[in-house]
């Protein structure tokens, strides 16, 4: 088992290069060559997803002996794998922020800034009026179930006080006390 998870181990760290190499190139190049290296980081990332997912499974055959160590090298593999998507993802924008920095200026940075920081507060202005229009109407909801109880109590003491009066007038109180006892 162990040795099917190193033989994937040595792939990874082979294939995990590879990407490496190709990401530092991808900014420095531009049109049909920049979009084939593109395509084929993409191809052996997704090569490198599966071959995640295989040792994940080989770490599942492992005795529980060993299979923390493993556990602990599978976890460390996945955190290169994000940190290779980061790095793919900022290679193929760097371009088209150099580009845009040269037509736009130093400037569009910071208005590029602005209008991210604008747009995340606005997301969060959103979520919290969804929040309270949502608390709001759970309150109203509660009051609204809190009259009918009252209404119902109100509606049963008037009952019960009608049949106590119906008993006190109609029957003798040496009665009542033969009747409690049966009860």
């Amino acid at each position: 088992m162990s040795s099917d998870f190193e033989a994937y181990e040595q792939d990874f760290g082979t294939i995990t290069a590879e990407i490496t190499n190709k990401v530092g190139r991808i900014p420095k190049l531009s049109g049909e060559e920049k979009t084939q290296l593109v395509l084929n980081v993409d191809k052996q990332l997704e090569e490198v997803r599966e071959l995640l997912e295989q040792m994940d499974l080989e770490v599942r055959e492992i005795p529980v002996q060993s299979r923390a160590m493993y556990n602990s090298r599978l976890k460390s593999y996945k955190q290169e794998m994000e940190k290779l998507e980061k790095d793919f993802k900022r290679s193929r924008i760097a371009y088209s922020d150099e580009v845009r920095n040269e037509l736009l200026g130093d400037d569009a940075g910071s208005s590029e800034n602005q209008r991210a920081h604008l747009l995340d507060n606005t997301e969060k202005l959103e979520r919290s009026s969804r929040r309270l229009e949502a608390g709001y109407q759970i309150a109203v909801e509660t009051e609204q179930v809190g009259q009918e109880i009252l209404a119902n109590l109100h509606s049963d003491r008037e009952k019960i006080q009608r049949a106590r009066e119906r008993v006190s007038t109609h029957i003798p109180p040496t009665h009542i006390y033969c009747l409690l006892l049966f009860f």
